[in-house]
């Protein structure tokens, strides 16, 4: 099998790297620059130090708040839209999954106007889009390292992954201290998130040794720390951890590919507007549960990344791994019921056949899904 990896040309890691921006910028040469920035960080001055240096590099900015959360195909529209009469020549995006996703659809429609026709058709991308730094304040998407940006799609109430390795940025700034603020419940979400990119890369059929490197290290690092940041948020060193593992998820994206647990959250995400982090979180365990005997040497190795001790077989402590997810998720307060999510056992047709419909995702999956099965992965959670 042929195996590829794409990384972001320029990746600037460790506490306080956000100050490297000025010299960052200034080897770009703008003459205009779009800051696309999350609302909260923006209303709580999370971004005024970077928009300060920013603005020092002599060039216009034009700022972008309010990003909208979970984008729609019409709100990328009117996105490029207001920024396509400016003159851009260099996008920095400081936000979560839903900002930088925004961002690196937007760069490659500056350069390829003709993409406006159909969002969801990357054979429309024809050039390299306008160079894109990337902060990300989050530590969960890894939209930062990878080829992939999501966007819903209302008419189908469903989100859609678009692939095209021109969505890479250009330049990835991860700096913890961008992180700090992040509410528990977000930190919680997010980095189960990170979790399900290392997981489902790590057991896709598309694993690949790049893809195997990173999911173990991000496992590790996740296992290690994301207990420590939910409960103390001003824990740099866990925060710091966190973000390195969600990068390391987004490049087992860009090699390997994620599987069913993202495939059955599109459609909750999509009809519900349930969050992309919160609704892989809650999938996660019965996902991982169902695929466990089908790669239960696989499930072993998870086991020695998150520090949980082998059992007599790699059946046995595949079990105990699986076991392990099903405790952090309960550790973080995940969820179990997705009625409390306005989800409702009469719409699981409707749900089921829209999950049915992500084949990218679910012909990667270790084990085969039938409609009945994702029925039944559903229904665990809508007791």
């Amino acid at each position: 099998m042929t195996y590829r990896m794409r990384p972001p040309r320029d990746i600037v890691s460790g506490r306080g790297c956000i100050g490297e921006i000025g010299n960052i910028v200034s080897s770009f040469l703008p003459k205009s620059i779009a800051f696309l920035v999350d609302g909260s960080v923006h209303r709580s001055g999370g971004s005024d130090n970077l928009l300060e240096m920013l603005r020092a590099q002599g060039a216009a900015v034009h700022i972008v708040p309010d990003v909208p959360v979970e984008p729609e195909v019409g709100q990328i529209r009117e996105l490029f839209t207001s920024m396509s009469g400016l003159g851009v020549d260099l996008i920095v995006a400081m936000g979560g999954g839903s900002v930088l996703d925004s961002a690196k659809m937007t760069s490659v429609l500056l350069r390829n106007p003709g993409y406006l026709a159909n969002l969801l058709d990357a054979g429309l991308i024809k050039e390299r889009g306008v160079p894109l730094i990337a902060i990300p304040t989050s530590a969960g998407t890894g939209s930062e390292a990878t080829p992939n940006s999501i966007v819903v799609v209302p008419e189908q109430q469903l989100k859609v992954g678009v692939v095209h390795p021109f969505f890479i940025p250009d330049c990835v700034i991860l700096d913890p201290e961008a992180t700090v603020s992040l509410p528990a419940n977000i930190t919680a979400t997010t980095g189960l998130d990170a979790f399900c990119h290392a997981i489902e890369c790590f057991i896709s059929k598309k694993r690949n040794p790049f893809s195997d490197l990173y999911a173990l290290e991000a496992i590790r690092l996740i296992s290690r720390s994301l207990l420590r940041a939910f409960q103390d948020g001003s824990d740099l060193e866990a925060r710091e951890d966190l973000l390195l593992a969600a990068f390391y998820g987004g490049m087992c994206i860009a090699s390997s590919s994620t599987v069913a647990v993202h495939a059955l959250s599109y459609p909750l995400g999509g009809r519900y507007r349930i969050p992309h982090g919160l609704s892989n979180a809650i999938l996660l365990p019965w996902v991982m549960d169902f695929n466990r005997g089908a790669v239960a040497e696989r499930f072993a190795r998870v086991a020695a990344a998150m520090g949980i001790p082998a059992g007599a077989d790699d059946e046995e402590t595949s079990k105990k791994t699986v076991e392990g997810i099903f405790t952090l998720a309960r550790s973080l307060g995940i969820p179990s019921d997705l009625r409390e999510l306005g989800v409702r056992k009469e719409d699981l047709d409707e749900i089921v056949a829209a999950a049915m419909k992500v084949t990218r995702l679910l012909d990667n999956n270790p084990r085969p899904v039938s409609p009945e099965d994702a029925r039944g992965i559903y229904l665990k959670l809508l007791p």
